[in-house]
């Protein structure tokens, strides 16, 4: 133990407030651990932060966001890179794995709206912004009279773009707006009935080499093991649709008396279909694929292959 601790630890950051957060709260996680071990933390702008103007599926996905921290791992330059979960691929990265998941923050979507609607008040025709078709389908599945219109940028961007009127009110994952201190601009914390989450959201992935025997101990110190199957068994339900950014699937699993319990949702872009399944199970990654298997069997191939030609169509953008 006193040589890891005689060690120090880089870790790979984005440069937006809320990924320099939750990179410094993984490093106060692991200071409180291991006392007397030294975190250093570099910067590193991703194709992600610098294309601002497209939507995420049509540059390449979430793993603009990825690609530059994962390639100065694998180069040896630092040893951890905090991802929130949901932005993260499911098939572990060439040579990396996710070495660490805290515990959990709220996995809720928050309506944030400078007029002080919420979502049963907001005006017919109000304008929603969201870029995630996950979020875009189940707000017109309960509102079919809004307009969703897609939103890039950081969290304090998109909260200005909304008091600017650029946009009745906005969508974004809880915890984000949560570790950034910014609650009072929260309008309606969304209901998992009405919006159910990501897979993973709330929950901070830390990637690391799989041959990295030294990080991995020290990571081990604050792992959540209840976080980690939750979350593993959300990503296998979406892997076992095939994964992906740009389809409309969301997933939750809680701790129950007999193991899991899992939600999944899958649904059409405009969110005229919309199908949920359920299940039980004490195996995370099992629970997750025999879920999916049960979506498909009643009708989430239809309309996932639906939604694939659509989003293959330019003239659909």
């Amino acid at each position: 133990m006193t040589d890891l601790l005689s060690m120090h630890l880089t870790f790979a950051t984005r440069p937006s407030a809320l990924a320099r957060w939750q990179t410094n709260h993984v490093a106060d996680l692991l200071r409180r651990a291991h006392p007397g071990l030294e975190v250093r933390v570099e910067v590193i702008v991703t194709q992600g932060d610098r294309i601002l103007d497209k939507p995420l599926p049509a540059i390449g996905g979430k793993g603009l966001f990825t690609a530059e921290l994962e390639a100065a791992l694998r180069a040896g330059r630092v040893d951890a890179a905090v991802h929130s979960l949901k932005d993260l691929p499911v098939e572990d990265a060439p040579g990396l794995v996710i070495g660490l998941t805290p515990p959990r923050a709220d996995v809720r979507d928050a309506l944030i709206c400078p007029g002080g609607w919420t979502l049963d008040e907001l005006p017919s025709g109000a304008v929603v912004g969201t870029s995630s078709p996950r979020r875009q389908a189940q707000l017109l599945a309960y509102r079919p009279d809004l307009v969703v219109k897609p939103i890039r940028g950081n969290v304090d961007t998109r909260i200005r773009k909304a008091r600017e009127g650029l946009y009745d009110a906005v969508v974004l994952a809880a915890a984000g707006v949560m570790r950034l201190g910014l609650e009072e601009v929260v309008t309606q914390y969304l209901p998992l009935e009405v919006m159910l989450p990501a897979p993973g959201q709330g929950v901070l992935g830390v990637q690391c080499r799989a041959d990295d025997d030294r990080t991995r101990s020290l990571l081990a110190a604050v792992e959540d093991p209840t976080a980690r199957a939750a979350a593993q068994a959300e990503r296998a339900f979406l892997a076992g649709l095939g994964g992906g950014c740009s389809i409309p699937v969301a997933a939750y699993a809680e701790s129950v008396a007999n193991g899991l319990r899992l939600r999944g949702l899958v649904a059409s872009p405009d969110g005229a279909r919309l199908l949920r399944v359920e299940a039980v199970g004490d195996e995370p990654l099992a629970l997750g694929q025999r879920l999916a298997e049960e979506a498909l069997t009643r009708g989430a191939a239809d309309i996932l292959s639906n939604q694939s030609s659509i989003t293959s169509n330019p003239s659909s953008t």
